[in-house]
């Protein structure tokens, strides 16, 4: 009898405990999903949307919506970061919960922006991006709470995926690029507000110092986390400009850059962080000691490049614009735009092109084409690749996209409207 009892009671005791067990499964796996929501969501939406081409060095595209406010209002309320590694932490601590690790890549890139207004009256923001091969993402952003979607560009070896002869392949690597929102280097969000980030090469010889300010009384930013803000946070170009003021900013990827905004309005301008004096002689050797600069497209530096014109252009590339930086400097450029002032003759060129019709361009494919002419396959005998050309309609809040200088490739071209969320592929028209 007893022997009975017990063999009844073990089926009992087992499915109790086996219910106890996918009962704490389920906690887990609900607890799980809503901790990582956003995340989940986030890595579920990214696209493969072109595949790389090695034989062309170019790498591949992807697409990314990204949910949720990837933890960037607590970024700035604990201060910020004053090197990449803080950054990383960051990154690692809240976003992959020490599950992946990232790193930042350094970089060597050219680059080259302009603002002109088209016919019908739209403002346009033109944007090479001047690298080798290199996987990009296009990343989407909606973070609520009060900030502005956006689109921008990410290079994913900004995010430490450097391999560029093999896919981003597995939910590692896919995980790893939810650190894609603090690493733009272009964008546009929904105010109508662009931005973008360039070297400056700043230091003697071809090495480059970066910009380390040190005042204890104002919180700390790094490069691209200062174009994130801007394109979450600032509603015009004077916001944008009032915002980065009461940071110290620390440049990433053991280099230098320099910075444009504009807005819809056709305000724009160039951010520089110089010696005070202004004049360096090719002697700008301490980060720490550079200030910010703001360089207006009213400037009166521009009066006689503007004069006649209708439209007040600004062009950047990568040397600093700032007046007397260079006097001194015993290395012109040469004509590949290398020496102390790098990029001068895109600067030279653009800007020529843009006063030939007062600033004033037919439209986003004119912008493009300007953007065709100094791309880095074929100015000046070439070498490596324009790894993306962007023409930003602050308007219309629209953008057109181009991978690695196929301009004539509608597969390689897509058009980006923040006003419906819509990426399309002109392929597909």
């Amino acid at each position: 009898m007893e022997k009975t009892k017990k063999k009844r009671i073990w089926p009992r005791v087992l499915a109790i405990v086996l219910a106890a067990v996918v009962f704490l499964v389920a906690c887990t796996a609900v607890t799980f999903a809503c901790v990582w929501r956003d995340e989940i969501a986030t890595v579920s939406s990214f696209k493969h949307i072109r595949a790389r081409n090695d034989a062309n060095k170019e790498g591949s595209v992807y697409s990314m919506n990204v949910k949720g406010g990837f933890y960037f209002d607590d970024f700035l309320k604990n201060g910020g970061a004053s090197s990449d590694s803080e950054l990383i932490d960051f990154i690692t601590g809240n976003i992959t919960r020490g599950l992946v690790d990232i790193s930042i890549g350094e970089t060597d890139i050219g680059c080259s922006s302009f603002i002109a207004r088209a016919e019908n009256g739209d403002v346009l923001f033109g944007r090479n991006y001047d690298f080798d091969k290199t996987n990009v993402c296009l990343t989407m952003c909606d973070p609520g709470n009060g900030r502005y979607k956006s689109f921008s560009t990410v290079d994913l070896n900004y995010v430490g995926i450097s391999d560029t002869d093999n896919d981003v392949n597995g939910l590692i690597q896919k995980v790893t690029c939810l650190a894609s929102p603090y690493a733009p280097l272009a964008g546009l969000h929904e105010k109508s507000v662009s931005c973008g980030i360039f070297m400056s090469y700043q230091g003697p010889g071809e090495g480059a110092v970066s910009t380390d300010q040190q005042d204890a009384a104002r919180d700390d930013i790094t490069s691209t986390t200062m174009l994130r803000m801007v394109l979450d946070y600032a509603a015009t170009t004077d916001e944008a400009v009032e915002l980065i003021k009461d940071y110290n900013l620390h440049d990433s990827a053991n280099t230098s850059f320099h910075y444009m905004i504009a807005d819809a309005s056709g305000r724009s301008a160039i951010l520089e962080w110089v010696p005070a004096e202004g004049v360096t002689d090719g002697n700008d050797t301490d980060g720490a000691a550079r200030t910010l600069n703001v360089i207006y497209n009213d400037d009166p530096m521009y009066e006689e490049l503007l004069a006649g014109s209708e439209f007040k252009f600004q062009t950047i590339t990568n040397f600093i614009i700032t007046p007397g930086y260079y006097d001194g400097e015993d290395q012109p450029a040469d004509e590949k735009g290398e020496g102390a002032q790098k990029g001068l003759d895109r600067y030279d060129y653009i800007n020529g092109e843009l006063k030939k019709t007062g600033g004033i361009i037919k439209d986003e494919r004119a912008a493009m084409d300007i953007l065709r002419a100094v791309g880095r396959r074929k100015w000046n005998g070439g070498g490596g690749v324009t790894v993306h050309s962007a023409v930003y309609n602050l308007t219309k809040k629209t953008v057109l996209w181009v991978a690695n200088e196929n301009f004539d490739d509608p597969s390689a071209t897509w058009t980006y409207d923040l006003s419906t969320g819509e990426l399309v592929s002109l392929a597909d028209n």
